[in-house]
């Protein structure tokens, strides 16, 4: 199990209940993947369906959002195979903007 923040920026709090910053926790024996984060955000905190598409596309994170764990590039950090620990910050930021 692992406690960690979870951001939505750029426009992807209106598929979260319009709430940036979410406390998380993912109930699953260690390790705990950001992986495993994605995977619960799927199941759990995206209400509809339809917004599924907005944040995944394939098995991973939709290009054109940014993706960082504690302030750094998640290509840097292994992606989904980065092992989270209690107290990291996750930070989804969709750089498409309607204009």
């Amino acid at each position: 199990m692992v406690n960690v923040k979870v951001e939505f920026l750029g426009g992807l709090d209106a598929i979260f209940e319009k709430q940036r910053v979410h406390k998380v926790t993912v109930d699953k024996e260690d390790p705990v993947t950001v992986g495993d984060l994605i995977g619960h955000i799927v199941s759990t905190m995206i209400k509809n369906p339809n917004d599924v598409s907005v944040f995944i596309e394939g098995d991973s994170i939709r290009p054109g959002i940014i993706t960082l764990i504690n302030d750094t590039d998640w290509e840097l950090e292994g992606e989904e195979g980065y092992i989270l620990e209690d107290g990291d910050i996750v930070s989804f930021t969709s750089t498409l903007h309607g204009g």
